[in-house]
């Protein structure tokens, strides 16, 4: 009979290890199914932040504003990772001028590539409010001698 009650005490013990075992089982995964919880809900806040975000962003069109009733283009701030894509048509075209230069460009030779007459009186002095503009968003850099180049 000692045999018998030492199989009923091996079987006695290992299933109480087992139901042990059974608990931390259970315990750990409530533990996982409890994380995975957490990160499907922190997946959907991410994807509505990152939906508003989106929304919020400016978009690669040019903004415009009104100006004494007209629309005017808005030429935002050079920014870390913008591409030229955010600025105006017009402005893109005078940073590809400025680009193909190869170095300082003045505003008689932009005039020149526009096609601009640009010996008429005054005839330039708009083109420059326009660089002068980008230079002051970031964009394009004014050397002493009024030459402008792209900004580093």
């Amino acid at each position: 009979m000692t045999g018998i009650n030492e199989v009923a005490e091996r079987v006695a013990a290992r299933r109480a290890e087992l139901d042990e075992e059974e608990q931390l089982l259970a315990e750990r995964l409530d533990a996982v199914r409890a994380e995975r919880e957490e990160l499907a809900v922190a997946m959907r806040v991410w994807e509505r932040m990152h939906a508003q975000l989106d929304a919020e962003r400016p978009s690669a069109q040019a903004a415009t504003a009104q100006v004494g009733g007209r629309g005017v283009l808005l030429v935002p701030h050079r920014e870390a990772g913008a591409g030229e894509k955010v600025l105006p048509p017009d402005c893109q075209r005078l940073m590809k001028i400025a680009r193909n230069a190869g170095g300082p460009i003045r505003v008689k030779d932009v005039g020149v590539e526009l096609g601009l007459e640009i010996e008429a009186k005054g005839r330039l002095e708009p083109l420059r409010c326009k660089l002068s503009k980008l230079v002051g968003r970031g964009w394009l850099r004014k050397l002493p001698d009024g030459r402008f180049q792209i900004a580093p």
